[in-house]
């Protein structure tokens, strides 16, 4: 089977599994009120069947990432494939709350076997010279998903009821299974016969709990023990790290690879600083401008459509030109859209606010394929599925934050009230105190996307 065919497969396989995830992960959002008078669950349980999902995600990234590197990424993306097709079955059918939020869980181990190899199975098959181009259209269609998610779920929900946002996962999954197959020749593992690090991994997962659910749970005060419990796990399981032989993640690359750093820094901000966007715009065109969520869902696309359209083309662009320009050019975009949102009030008008919208797709796509391009192009190739975990950890702990940092400007302007007309005024407020906090984030992100060095050195030192 010849290279093109092979790289042809993996740009399949990985970017539809790529659209997949995060098209779920959105979808639901939606379908929440549905869920909540179908199954009777309360507003914490509700809260549950979107946090389940990431926490379980966020904890399994790693370990998966570095049994995709000693055993092989394809294999450990089969498997996570496979894993998350039959759970979307068992959340399809789910009878109770327990029910769904077990099935939840365990969409969230595949979804984590999936984005711990997808990206790292990319980078194995294209060379550095092609590599921006394949890892841009990847992250259009991690962005279509999203973005998507909240337009297509709501159209779903109306009219073939909640559960339908789960079946629709079976022929994809299926399909990338079949791909997988039929197609994807080859098996990827950089780090064969080294030993996997169960340690590291144990002390790993409390440690992202305890801060991500700490987050979550935002402003109530216990919360913020937990981000201290969380925090102190995190430290030492990089203490940990820099102890062993064969760590579960690679501390070192932080230490000594700028880049590495650097960008992974940057893409925690702009994850930090944009992923609640949607979810704020979402309730203004709702509660401020009396649209319902189908309207809204519409005006939404705007931001993605853009993001899809030229991902691919600043993935090509970071090939030729260097990644941190190309990069920080899109963080400066992202951060002038950022400080428009914080100037939006009850009279705006819906053409500025798709305007706004648009100019931070433009910010976000510049940003995100150049950047995921200058990690995983600054490592060496026996941590591609450690880098890979590295990409999707700071994604889903950016959008814990995010959504953490709009809850907390909620629960203290707003407070704990049942949204009415009464209370609009507050909830505006918040969402620009919400937005300009984001702008402020997405300015700092700036300087540390300027400051990763180049990464044509980077490559030419270990190639």
């Amino acid at each position: 089977m010849d290279d093109e065919s092979v790289k042809k497969s993996a740009l399949i396989v990985a970017t539809v599994s790529s659209f997949v995830t995060p098209f779920m992960g959105s979808s639901i959002n939606v379908a929440l009120p549905a869920i909540q008078r179908d199954l009777q669950l309360d507003a914490v349980s509700l809260s549950w069947v979107a946090t389940s999902f990431l926490l379980a995600a966020a904890v399994f990234l790693v370990p998966f990432g570095r049994l995709a590197d000693l055993h092989g990424r394809k294999r450990v993306y089969v498997y996570g494939i496979m894993i998350y097709t039959a759970s979307s079955l068992l959340a399809a059918l789910s009878v109770s709350a327990a029910m769904l939020l077990i099935s939840r869980v365990v969409q969230g181990i595949g979804s984590a076997m999936i984005f711990g190899t997808g990206i790292a199975i990319l980078t194995s098959v294209f060379p550095p010279g092609e590599r921006g181009r394949a890892l841009g259209i990847n992250v259009a269609a991690v962005y279509t998903g999203l973005s998507l998610g909240p337009f297509l779920g709501g159209l779903l929900t109306q009219h073939l009821t909640w559960r339908s946002v789960f079946w629709i996962n079976l022929p994809l999954g299926l399909s990338i299974i079949a791909l997988v197959f039929w197609k994807l020749k080859g098996e990827w593992a950089g780090a064969r016969g080294e030993t996997f690090d169960w340690k590291g991994s144990i002390i790993y997962g409390p440690a992202i709990i305890a801060l991500m659910y700490g987050i979550s749970q935002l402003p109530a005060v216990w919360s913020w023990g937990m981000i201290g419990l969380g925090i102190v796990g995190i430290a030492a399981f990089v203490w940990w790290e820099g102890r062993v032989a064969h760590p579960v993640f690679e501390i070192g690359l932080f230490k000594t690879n700028r880049v590495f750093a650097l960008s992974s820094v940057a893409a925690l901000i702009n994850y930090s600083a944009t992923f609640a966007v949607t979810f704020l715009v979402s309730l203004y065109l709702q509660y401020i401008k009396g649209l319902n969520a189908q309207e809204a869902g519409v005006i939404l696309v705007a931001q993605p459509v853009v993001m899809a359209a030229l991902s691919p083309v600043a993935g090509r662009l970071s090939d030729r030109i260097e990644p941190r320009v190309v990069a920080s050019l899109g963080m400066g975009v992202t951060t002038l859209a950022l400080v428009l949102f914080a100037l939006v009030g009850e009279r705006t008008q819906t053409v500025v606010l798709v305007g706004c919208l648009m100019l931070l797709g433009l910010g976000l796509a510049l940003f995100s394929s150049p950047n995921t391009n200058a990690i995983m192009g600054s490592v060496e190739r026996h941590y591609y599925g450690i880098a890979s975990g590295a990409v999707a950890t700071m994604r889903l702990l950016g959008q814990m934050l995010s959504m953490g940092i709009a809850t907390l400007a909620i629960a203290v302007i707003v407070g704990k009230v049942k949204m009415s007309p009464a209370y609009f005024p507050q909830f505006l407020k918040s969402m620009r105190v919400s937005f300009a906090v984001f702008s402020v984030l997405c300015g700092l992100g700036i300087f540390a996307s300027l400051a990763r060095g180049t990464l044509h050195e980077a490559q030419h030192d270990h190639s």
